[in-house]
């Protein structure tokens, strides 16, 4: 007995084949460059903008991230890590945004090639049996079939038509043949719509690269010193494009004069009004100022840059007099925390005059530095004060009252609207007074230093915005909407004319057949009435079929 051993057969090294990774790349093209493609990563677009809008970003407000990551100490850290709060700036946000770009691109070129070709190729032949077709009309008619088939090209305007004599496939002697189509925009008008669609995206992109824009708080003052443009230093904030470094900003001034709130019974804003001058061109070179005046929604457009009026708050003025009769007086922004009644707070910190203490040590430990709340309508409930209304017209004060180190010279950043508490806790900072004041009401400190409340103004918070593609923007946009409208309301149709003799007679058959090539509806009457115009002929034989 013979034991036979059976092997499996050993597979050839796999080999790596030039057309099969060719293959690859062509058909992940292909994939990328399909309309379905276009249309996911489109969706995909719209979707990462969600946290864009729901989340609070960096680019708006610094404060409102830290603050979002420091009160969810899990999940602030992991969502920043996923750049939740820098979306429109995100790799992943980059690469759905370049890959809808290359998408399009590459779905729309090859359409502009294939509809520039179209344009250029006649109407195609009659088919052999018109019969079969959708929407067909037979009758006959008197007159020559060469003749009827000019007059039937010459009444056909607005269509693209070739007329062709019979040919070996004709089934009759004689035969003539008119075939007619209509509705090349509608894809004309769709070709703009993704045209527009890709300039707008360049555009947003151009924007974002050369673009810059800056919020500033400005006081509401006749007499005020405004801002002008030439430095993103005179901003309170500042976010530039990847391109621009702030160095060649379009120089603009601007004072703001007055500004004025109507609100409703309740307390909510109905409109906000900003009257302004400004200077840009050879404005600045003659010292001339123009009057203006801001709403919501209504900027400022001047020098290729856009000034919008944003918010508004108060700023209480307060002077202190010291020892020695020398006053600074100081008017500062506070923040808005309530919003239905612009009850705000903030701090200031006022320096001593400098011959008042003989040493710096003195004068850093007579700082003053004023916090509390200030009410636009005050409403005291005992010593607790609140606001009742946004507007102005019984304003108050609650602070407190310090004397110290307020950390003025010492170069570290400091908040605007709150006291350092490590200078409290390490007594630096002592409170000497609480107190609640209205307007030219004082409080007097032990040492004789003497604390006036003198009213507050208004201060709006203006945003200049620079955006050298904003004109494209706006064309791009109205072109899209246009070539959507052009691609809804055309519609594409075809139809065919088969005229030769009737046998015996001195008249023409006239055979008529209509295709709709997008959009069926009304297509049916819209063909009888298309018949009726051409042959106005009884003896006919209609035939619609669904």
């Amino acid at each position: 007995m013979t034991d036979t051993l059976t092997r499996e057969p050993t597979r050839p090294p796999r080999q790596f084949l030039p057309g099969r990774g060719i293959a690859l790349v062509r058909n992940t093209w292909r994939g990328l460059t399909s309309m379905r493609t276009a249309l996911v990563l489109l969706f995909l677009l719209a979707l990462a903008a969600i946290p864009g809008a729901l989340l609070p970003q960096r680019s708006l407000n610094t404060q409102k991230v830290e603050q979002y990551i420091a009160d969810r100490p899990s999940l602030g850290p992991l969502m920043d890590r996923f750049e939740l709060f820098d979306v429109f700036g995100s790799f992943w946000f980059t690469a759905v945004y370049a890959l809808l770009f290359i998408s399009l691109v590459g779905c729309i070129v090859p359409r502009c090639v294939d509809h520039a070709r179209a344009l250029r190729t006649p109407p195609v032949p009659a088919p052999r049996n018109l019969g079969r077709l959708p929407h067909h009309h037979l009758t006959t008619v008197d007159g020559d079939p060469r003749q009827l088939a000019s007059e039937i090209s010459s009444q056909l305007k607005g269509w693209r038509s070739r007329t062709r004599s019979a040919d070996n496939r004709s089934a009759h002697d004689g035969e003539i043949t008119v075939s007619a189509e209509k509705g090349y925009t509608r894809e004309l008008g769709n070709l703009v719509f993704h045209l527009s669609l890709v300039g707008l995206l360049i555009a947003i992109a151009v924007g974002k690269l050369f673009g810059y824009e800056g919020n500033v708080i400005v006081i509401a003052d006749p007499d005020g010193p405004g801002f002008c443009t030439t430095s993103p230093a005179v901003f309170d904030s500042f976010r530039a494009g990847n391109v621009e470094d702030g160095t060649g900003l379009e120089p603009i001034c601007v004072r703001v004069k007055t500004f004025t709130a109507d609100y409703l019974d309740n307390g909510q804003a109905e409109m906000f009004t900003s009257d302004i001058e400004y200077q840009a061109g050879d404005d600045l070179a003659s010292n001339t100022w123009r009057d203006n005046q801001l709403r919501v929604n209504h900027p400022l457009r001047v020098a290729g840059d856009r000034v919008y009026l944003q918010g508004h708050g108060y700023a209480p003025t307060f002077t202190v007099t010291f020892p020695n009769g020398e006053t600074r007086t100081e008017t500062l922004q506070w923040r808005p925390d309530d919003a239905t009644t612009f009850l705000s707070s903030g701090v200031m910190r006022f320096d001593p005059p400098g011959g008042l203490y003989p040493n710096t040590a003195d004068r850093r430990k007579n700082q003053i530095a004023i916090e509390g709340l200030f009410a636009p309508t005050a409403s005291f409930h005992g010593e607790l004060l609140s606001s009742s209304f946004p507007e102005m017209t019984k304003p108050a004060v609650a602070i407190d009252i310090y004397r110290g180190d307020t950390g003025l010279d010492t170069g570290i950043p400091q908040s605007l609207f709150a006291l350092n508490k490590e200078l409290i806790n390490q007594e630096r900072l002592t409170k000497e007074a609480r107190v609640n004041l209205e307007p030219g009401e004082s409080t007097s400190l032990p040492d004789g230093t003497q604390v006036r409340f003198d009213g507050a103004k208004e201060f709006v918070n203006l945003q200049v915005s620079h955006d050298p593609a904003q004109g494209f923007v706006l064309g791009f946009s109205i072109s899209m909407m246009l070539g959507l409208l052009v691609s809804l309301l055309i519609k594409r149709r075809r139809i065919w004319v088969r005229l030769y003799p009737a046998d015996g007679e001195r008249r023409t058959v006239v055979e008529l057949g209509g295709l709709a090539r997008t959009d069926h509806a009304g297509w049916g009457d819209e063909f009888d009435r298309l018949c009726d115009r051409l042959l106005p002929d009884a003896r006919s034989t209609k035939q619609n079929k669904t």
